[in-house]
């Protein structure tokens, strides 16, 4: 693996991102999305992608515009339903019958992130015992108490977002940015990183380093990233 990670364009990060590869997408609330990478990858058109992403419908990520161009054929997530008044691209695509869905409790969507990173092929959780979640899985009983068997995910490329990072692919998130990042750039067989700024090889400090550059094999800088607000709540004034 090459000591100088660092890609001139988005375009050259994603070359490999073949027809049916899984990818694994970070971002939650409208922070940490790659929409940089994302908006390359929508150009690049692979098609029958399988998307691992917290939500399938948030409108701050550009997730939505590759399933909207028809190149996704499944979804796993933790969300997929929207909050505007009109449908998402991908609500209209599964009422259709044109896209799958695997629905995930939060808490094991991230477990299973961190299980495949970790090479921890399965796991028992108690989460969704009794429920549709633990349909046609095996279950077993430790302590009085039943649990279910969910298995490990892994994807061909993880698409992540940092604040800063270093030619070595050392990467910094910043507050609530660093949701799904750390789990999913273990978990990819390539991580593909984009950040905010590029700093020179010892500007980062160690102690705070969240992805060492070992899992990171390609980082780009992007630019003109806006910093929205999911929902905002403004206190009355007292008379």
């Amino acid at each position: 693996m090459p000591i100088d990670k660092r890609v001139s364009t988005a375009a050259a990060a994603l070359t490999d991102v073949g027809d049916g590869a899984t990818v694994f997408i970070s971002g939650f609330g409208g922070a940490g999305f790659p929409n940089v990478l994302l908006r390359a990858l929508r150009e690049r058109a692979p098609k029958n992608l399988t998307l691992v992403v917290n939500s399938a419908t948030h409108r701050y990520s550009l997730t939505h515009e590759l399933i909207a161009a028809g190149l996704v054929r499944k979804v796993v997530c933790t969300a997929a339903r929207g909050h505007d008044k009109e449908p998402s691209p991908f609500e209209r695509l599964w009422v259709q019958g044109k896209i799958e869905l695997e629905c995930v409790p939060q808490g094991t969507f991230t477990e299973r992130i961190r299980a495949g990173g970790a090479g921890i092929p399965a796991f028992y959780t108690a989460t969704g015992f009794g429920t549709k979640v633990a349909e046609g899985k095996e279950t077993r009983e430790f302590g009085g108490r039943m649990f279910v068997l969910e298995r490990a995910l892994e994807a061909d490329f993880s698409i992540v977002k940092a604040w800063k990072g270093d030619r070595f692919g050392n990467l910094v998130y910043r507050k609530t940015t660093q949701n799904f990042n750390p789990m999913m750039a273990a978990a990819g067989k390539i991580t593909i990183a984009e950040v905010e700024t590029l700093v020179d090889p010892g500007e980062l400090d160690p102690d705070q380093i969240h992805t060492p550059g070992i899992y990171v094999k390609r980082i780009i800088t992007g630019a003109r990233y806006e910093k929205p607000i999911e929902q905002r709540t403004v206190r009355k004034r007292s008379a």
